[in-house]
């Protein structure tokens, strides 16, 4: 059985997860308190991150490299497209949300109001809390310009941008920190994503201590 080292809020994971449920490669998915740094979980990664996946014989760590490593691996159905050009697109936009979303927003909103509960290092640092409710105002309307001009984020087909993207934003939605009426284009996507067999897993997540809200599996938000 292959076997997902994961944390169900770490937006990282979620890539994965989405990736191997497209490709339809069955995992079974082990929850890793990876900051506990427990030496199991460090000897297979030693950067002490998730996720880790586990195939066969093999340990693989790194959600791009995972992804990367699964599309050269399973390439039925394709994340990436075709053209220099166009997986230049999608590469471009897999780093704007795992670097620059990811630091500016999810950082700072799941890492205040649940890691740090979690963890138990403290109370919420409400300047963090409110720069991440800023930046994704921003991030949401760059979603929405690129959105008007194409069918996905990085073209006309659906791609690892786009898992990249909702799996940032479905944490956050976990915790109510989205405004879905601020683009109906960023909306209709995401209902679109959200909608598809290979999502059906995060919707189930739970994490104790944080019940999400009632439209969070809901498809019709």
């Amino acid at each position: 059985m292959n076997r997902l080292y994961h944390f169900p809020l770490s937006p990282f994971s979620r890539k994965v997860r989405l990736s191997l449920a497209e490709k339809k490669i069955e995992v079974e998915l082990v929850e890793e308190r990876y900051w506990e740094q427990d030496p199991d979980f460090l000897r297979r990664n030693p950067a002490g991150k998730v996720p880790i996946l586990k195939m066969g014989n093999r340990t693989f760590a790194d959600s791009t490299a995972i992804c990367e490593y699964l599309e050269e691996a399973f390439p039925t159905p394709s994340l990436l497209p075709q053209s220099a050009e166009d997986r230049y697109e999608v590469r471009r936009l897999v780093a704007w949300f795992d670097d620059k979303f990811h630091a500016e927003v999810t950082s700072k909103l799941i890492g205040e109001r649940v890691f740090r509960k979690v963890m138990g290092t403290g109370y919420p640092d409400s300047a963090n809390v409110k720069a991440g409710s800023r930046a994704i105002k921003y991030h949401l309307d760059y979603m929405a310009s690129l959105l008007d001009q194409r069918r996905w984020l990085a073209g006309n087909d659906m791609s690892l941008a786009d898992f990249a993207a909702a799996a940032q934003l479905s944490c956050l939605d976990y915790i109510s920190d989205v405004d879905w009426n601020r683009s109906e284009v960023v909306k209709d996507w995401y209902a679109k994503i959200k909608s598809r067999p290979a999502f059906r897993s995060l919707l189930a997540d739970q994490v104790s201590g944080f019940l999400p809200p009632r439209h969070y599996a809901d498809l019709d938000f």
